[in-house]
């Protein structure tokens, strides 16, 4: 009988493993949805009060963190700016663009110099990131590009940067 009863109770861990198991691997791609619904939700939050603050010249007051002084207007523009820079970043978070796509988005919006101006605007905002965080990195692409496209001696400035992913 003590036989038997070993026997059961070994049974009774391999199921419980077996168990255990299953309900992990069942939790990954609910957990994995849930993060992505969280950053889906966080996202439409960002926009919705960057559109606010673009709307009433009071609210934007509340997010000029500039270290100089930014006229209304261009407040507004640098709104619209972050906006755009965000969705980019949230689009490749999701896996909507890789990076090299990132990357070819960057390259666009460097063409445009309010963007420039918002990126050299926030350099201080970037410098609180962890160097390690993943927009620290992508906010280096971003620096880069930039310095790449002020460099280059070319009107092609489509080709101007190394993609990351093209490096051997």
């Amino acid at each position: 009988m003590a036989t038997q009863n070993v026997g059961i109770q070994g049974l009774s861990s391999a199921v419980k493993a077996r168990i255990a198991g299953m309900i992990a691997s069942l939790a990954g791609p609910t957990s994995r949805h849930r993060r992505e619904a969280a950053l889906a939700e966080q996202h439409r939050l960002h926009f919705a009060l960057l559109c606010k603050a673009m709307d009433d010249p009071a609210l934007a007051g509340v997010l000029n963190t500039y270290e100089t002084e930014v006229p209304p207007e261009k407040q507004r523009q640098y709104l619209f700016a972050n906006a755009l820079y965000a969705n980019a970043l949230y689009y490749h978070r999701i896996g909507a663009l890789t990076l090299p796509e990132l990357h070819g988005h960057f390259r666009v919006m460097c063409q445009n110099q309010v963007f420039r101006e918002y990126w050299a605007a926030t350099k201080h905002h970037r410098k609180s990131l962890p160097d390690s965080s993943e927009e620290a990195g992508l906010g280096r692409i971003m620096d880069d590009l930039i310095q790449e496209l002020d460099d280059s001696d070319t009107d092609e400035w489509w080709v101007v940067g190394e993609t990351p992913g093209d490096s051997p």
